[in-house]
């Protein structure tokens, strides 16, 4: 009896054992015949890419997951690696257009606030004044120049000599003949330049252009002087030459300075922020570039006065010369060799045939506070000029050394465009005009003697902000001149209204002659400048004859 109930637990207990076994199998082959179900696609971890294909790109559907492109309007936090358009060292400022700090061709970066020796530029985004840190395409700091290949269009041999490039809409872009070189703008602007007697004639509008001649020697440095004609007014300017790469460049010679303490009033903040009325409200050209500039609306010194007065004559000589040059082009045809009339129309309207217009863009804050910069700096400049008793040039210098023009000086990076000036990059030809702002990038000239600037701001039509061209050293170095000689005359100004007109009251604030004093006008010079006009227009009369029977 005991050992029946003995077996009868046991098989009992064996029984209970082989019924949990069976649930337990039971269990497993449900879980296999009912998988849990893919996830959708539309969930946050299926977007990223399968293991086997690394090298797909993330889905569209996960774009906080993929690098900004190129052509991205959106502006990222940071932006590091390949696509970093600056890097710390650099100390950019805002972008004036497209994606900020991306490298994106539509940005343009100014630095603010420094000076020395310039980093390296990339082409992604130019830095205005790096203060040494490294900029570029892929961040490894090195400079890519534009495409210096020919821009579209003819060249066509002359008889009797010469040379003539004419665009493809017909229109003449250059002629070398006999001594004289002619440049045409996209706008229908004109540029002559010829040497006669040894003096370099050159025009550059009706009734506008100087005559040039040499003018004396001090220690050791050649001196030329320009009788500048506008609007049939004379006035003489000096030029120092400098001699480098195998090349005469002529810069700006002061004709007179002021005391220390002027400049340093100018430069340094005053008292208060001054409120001050210009009176530009019905001027024309103000009007016409209302959209483009807008002065300060108080002046915390007199930099940014002076930053205001320069640009200000800048944008008045673009609205006079876009007026001379609109008046030629409808009063002549001979500047095109073709019938077509509207492409000729779109030559001279001040479009680029190449599509390369701008918009309409505004010069940014930063831009400005670039320019003011450069105003500081040439402040700084001629005060210690006035403390030495000697301008630059007065120093003992050799004729025959070579010294590097004041247009590639690694310090000045920010130009400011003095004259209608046609360009090209990437095979592509654009405009600048007076009152544009360019940033020089490249420190050495190529082999034709040009470097390499990116533009910060232009107007409508112009060559687009953030656009590389090359810009000759003498077309730059013009420009630095102009600079001066707005800056100087700005001064001017301001000594006669200090104390006046909410502007506080100057020290010091008489001019005293410069070493060089400039010549009086040369009475020939406007003869000059219109003889050179009327050659010029029978030249171009011969030309375009020649180049459409070539063409045709």
């Amino acid at each position: 009896m005991n050992l029946l109930s003995v077996d009868e637990k046991g098989l009992r207990n064996w029984f209970v054992l082989l019924m949990l076994l069976a649930g337990s199998v039971f269990c497993v082959a449900g879980d296999q015949k009912k998988a849990p179900p893919a996830p959708k696609p539309s969930a946050p971890h299926a977007s990223a890419p399968h293991a086997s294909a690394p090298h797909a790109s993330a889905p569209k559907s996960a774009p906080h997951n993929s690098a900004p492109s190129r052509s991205s309007n959106t502006r990222p936090s940071t932006t590091t690696g390949s696509r970093a358009g600056t890097t710390p060292g650099a100390r950019p400022g805002m972008g004036k257009t497209g994606t900020a700090n991306t490298g994106k061709p539509g940005n343009s970066t100014i630095g603010r606030n420094t000076r020395g020796p310039a980093g390296n530029v990339g082409k992604g985004a130019p830095s205005g004044k790096p203060g040494g840190g490294n900029t570029g395409k892929g961040g490894n700091g090195n400079v890519t120049r534009p495409s210096m290949r020919p821009a579209p269009g003819r060249q066509v041999s002359l008889k009797g000599g010469g040379s003539a490039t004419i665009r493809p809409n017909g229109q003449i872009r250059s002629i070398n003949r006999n001594g004289m070189h002619i440049d045409h703008g996209l706008n229908g602007s004109r540029r002559i330049e010829s040497t006669h007697n040894g003096a370099r004639v050159v025009t550059t509008g009706k009734g506008r252009g100087y005559v040039q001649r040499p003018y004396v020697s001090r220690n050791g440095r050649a001196y030329v002087s320009r009788t500048v004609v506008v609007n049939h007014v004379a006035y003489t300017t000096v030029y120092r030459s400098y001699s480098y790469g195998g090349y005469n460049y002529y810069g700006y010679h002061p004709a007179y300075y002021y005391g220390p303490a002027y400049y340093g009033w100018a430069y340094n903040p005053w008292p208060a922020p001054v409120y001050y009325g210009w009176g530009w409200g019905g001027a024309p050209w103000y009007g016409y570039y209302g959209g483009y500039f807008a002065p300060y609306p108080t002046y915390p010194s007199a930099a940014f006065w002076l930053t205001d007065y320069l640009l200000a004559a800048s944008l008045q000589a673009a609205y006079q010369a876009n007026a001379s040059a609109n008046a030629a082009a409808n009063a002549s045809a001979n500047n095109a060799v073709s019938n077509d009339a509207g492409s000729q129309a779109q030559g001279n309207s001040g479009g680029d045939a190449q599509g390369n217009s701008s918009g309409a863009v505004t010069l940014t804050p930063e831009v400005k506070a670039a320019i003011a910069e450069e105003v500081k700096a040439q402040l700084a400049a001629e005060q210690t000029e006035a403390k030495s008793g000697a301008s630059s040039g007065g120093q003992q210098a050799s004729q025959a050394s070579e010294e590097v023009p004041p247009a590639l000086d690694p310090a000045r990076r920010t130009f400011v465009v003095a004259s209608d000036l046609a360009v090209q990059g990437d095979g592509q030809e654009c405009q600048l005009t007076a009152g544009d702002v360019i940033t020089r990038i490249t420190d050495t000239p190529d082999d034709d003697k040009k470097v390499t600037v990116s533009v910060s701001a232009s107007k409508k039509s112009d060559c687009a902000p953030g656009k590389q061209v090359a810009v000759s050293v003498e077309d730059l170095q013009e420009m630095h001149n102009h600079f001066q000689e707005q800056l100087d005359k700005g001064m001017k100004e301001l000594s006669s209204k200090q104390g006046t007109g909410g502007l506080p009251k100057a020290p010091d604030a008489t001019p005293v002659a410069s070493d060089v004093p400039p010549p009086p006008p040369d009475a020939s010079a406007e003869k000059a400048l219109q003889d050179q006009q009327a050659s010029a227009d029978q030249v171009e009369a011969q030309v375009a004859k020649e180049a459409f029977a070539q063409g045709s």
